[in-house]
């Protein structure tokens, strides 16, 4: 019986916190600055889950800190991803998702030789992938074993 009454208590409190939380983040508990960056929500933001709601309030954070130019190239970026095939994005999402279930060490590895990669000239970066998108399968195999095997650059050796 008074595992009952426990359990009951603990559900009114957990539903009480989360009415208290929605009414925390009402369209109108927004501040001008969130609701005109929000303002393409501002229809269905009220009938909208607490953690849609939440990441939005937490990206609209993370806009207004930026600077105009990294604004810009937001955007851009955007405008290349709602390009992409629904299937490219799908592909995207799932190596994103291997990427994060990484270690952390294999994840610095990854980021460090894409930072290498970007830092070359382009004619240089061009000749490798179109030298990569001829190998065979086995051959791109081999090239991800032995670069595994390389120890790794400090950061003057690149």
């Amino acid at each position: 019986m008074k595992a009952k009454h426990i359990i009951g208590i603990a559900w009114l409190l957990l539903l009480g916190s989360v009415a208290i939380a929605d009414d925390e983040t009402s369209w109108d508990s927004l501040d001008k600055s969130q609701q005109e960056v929000l303002a393409p929500f501002s229809q269905d933001w009220d009938s909208m889950p607490a953690q849609r709601r939440e990441r939005l309030l937490r990206g609209s954070a993370h806009w207004t800190g930026m600077t105009p130019e990294q604004r810009i190239e937001s955007q851009s970026r955007f405008a290349d991803w709602s390009r992409l095939s629904s299937e490219r994005k799908d592909l995207i999402r799932e190596r994103y998702e291997t990427y994060r279930s990484l270690p952390p060490d294999e994840q610095r590895r990854i980021r460090d030789n894409f930072r290498r990669f970007n830092r070359m000239n382009r004619d240089r970066r061009q000749q490798m992938r179109e030298r990569y998108r001829d190998m065979t399968p086995e051959q791109r195999e081999r090239a991800r074993d032995r670069m595994q095997d390389r120890p790794r650059p400090t950061t003057r050796d690149y």
